[in-house]
C-alpha cells in the first residue's frame, strides 16, 4: 500500500471534514447542555459519521448507482437540511425548544437526535466528505490493503473532530452566557451560506 495514498487521504478528508471550522458549530449546536452531554453528542456524531463514511467507502457509488442518485442532488438536500438548522439557530428556536424539556429521557434524546442531524450529517458526513471518501476508494482501485488503509484515516479524521470538539467545549465555558448566544446567532448566518452554496453548488453541477 503506498504511502502517497495515505497521506492523500489524510490531507483530503481533513481539508474536507474541517474540524476546526466544525468547532465553533459544535459549540451553538450543543448551547446549554452540560459537560456530559456535550461529550455524548461528540462521541455520537464522530462514531455515526465514521459509519456512514465507512459505508461509502465500501460500497458508496455501486449503490447511488443502483439507486440512480448523483452528487450533486446530495449537495441540494445536504444544504436544504442545514439551511434549516441555521433558521433555528438564528432565531433562538432551538434555544427555546431547549427550556421546554422537562424530563432526562427527553434530554438524552434530543442528544441523540443532535448527534445523528445535523453533528454526523450533513456536517461531518456531508457532501464533501462522502465525495471525497467515493473518490479516494475509486483510487484505491479494489486493492483491500488500500481500503482497510482508508478506513483507518477515516477513522483517525473522526478521532481527530471528537478531540476538538472537546477543546470547543471548553472554548464555550469560557465565552459565557452572553457569548454563546451572540455565538449562536452568528454561526447560524455562517451556516445559512454555507447551507446556499451547498444547493447552489448542486445546482450548478446538475446544469452542468
Amino acid at each position: 500500500m503506498a504511502l502517497d495514498f495515505l497521506k492523500t487521504a489524510l490531507v483530503t478528508l481533513l481539508v474536507t471534514l474541517d474540524p476546526p471550522g466544525l468547532a465553533p458549530i459544535f459549540v451553538g449546536l450543543t448551547l446549554g447542555m452540560n459537560q456530559a452531554g456535550k461529550r455524548e453528542v461528540a462521541l455520537r456524531g464522530s462514531v455515526i459519521a465514521f459509519v456512514i463514511l465507512a459505508a461509502f467507502a465500501l460500497g458508496g457509488r455501486p449503490a447511488l448507482d443502483a439507486l440512480g442518485v448523483t452528487i450533486p442532488a446530495f449537495r441540494i438536500a445536504g444544504g436544504l437540511l442545514l439551511f434549516y438548522i441555521a433558521f433555528d439557530m438564528v432565531f433562538a428556536l432551538r434555544t427555546e425548544r431547549k427550556r421546554e424539556l422537562a424530563s432526562d429521557a427527553m434530554s438524552i434524546d434530543h442528544i441523540r437526535n443532535i448527534a445523528a442531524f445535523p453533528l454526523a450529517i450533513p456536517l461531518m458526513a456531508g457532501p464533501g466528505s462522502i465525495t471525497a471518501t467515493m473518490l479516494l476508494a475509486g483510487r484505491a482501485g479494489g486493492d483491500w490493503l488500500a481500503l482497510a488503509g482508508l478506513l483507518a484515516i477515516i477513522a483517525l479524521t473522526m478521532a481527530i473532530s471528537f478531540a476538538v470538539f472537546l477543546v470547543a467545549d471548553r472554548i464555550s465555558r469560557l465565552l459565557g452566557t452572553t457569548g454563546n448566544i451572540v455565538l449562536s446567532r452568528m454561526l447560524g448566518v455562517v451556516l445559512a451560506a454555507l447551507a446556499v452554496q451547498f444547493v447552489v453548488d448542486g445546482v450548478g453541477a446538475l446544469w452542468r
